[in-house]
C-alpha cells in the first residue's frame, strides 16, 4: 500500500468514524431534533436506538484490527444506512441542501475508507 493510499484511508476512516459515532450517540440519546427528523421521515422513534447502536458498533468494528468479515458488514451497514437516509429525504420531498449533505458525505467517506483499506483489513479469498 502506498503512503498516499494509507493517508487517504486514515483520513476517510477518521472522518467516517467521527461522523457515525456522533450521529449514533445523538440517535441513542433521542435528542428532540432527531426525534422530529425521524417523525418527518415517517420512521418510528424506536428506530433511533437501533440505528444509533449499530452505528456505534460499526465504528468499533471498522477501527479495531482483524475481524475482516465484521468490517465488511460494518461498511455494508454504513452504506445502506446512508443511502437509505438520502432516499428517505427524497421520498418526503425534502429538497434542502442540509438534509443531503451529511448522508452524502458519510456515504462518500464509507466508499473511500472501504476502497483504500489496507490489505490486512480485507477479506482474503481462498480462490485467489
Amino acid at each position: 500500500m502506498t503512503k498516499k493510499n494509507k493517508i487517504i484511508y486514515w483520513i476517510a476512516t477518521a472522518w467516517l468514524s467521527l461522523g457515525m459515532l456522533s450521529t449514533g450517540i445523538v440517535q441513542v440519546l433521542k435528542t428532540k431534533e432527531e426525534v422530529a427528523l425521524f417523525n418527518q421521515l415517517g420512521y418510528p422513534v424506536y428506530f433511533l436506538t437501533l440505528l444509533g447502536i449499530w452505528k456505534i458498533l460499526g465504528v468499533i468494528a471498522v477501527l479495531i484490527p482483524k475481524f475482516t468479515l465484521v468490517k465488511e458488514w460494518a461498511y455494508t451497514g454504513f452504506f445502506f444506512a446512508m443511502s437509505g437516509a438520502v432516499f428517505s429525504h427524497i421520498s418526503v420531498a425534502d429538497h434542502s441542501f442540509s438534509a443531503y449533505f451529511g448522508p452524502v458525505l458519510l456515504l462518500v467517506l464509507t466508499v473511500l475508507s472501504w476502497y483504500f483499506r489496507p490489505a490486512e483489513r480485507k477479506i482474503v479469498s481462498i480462490n485467489s
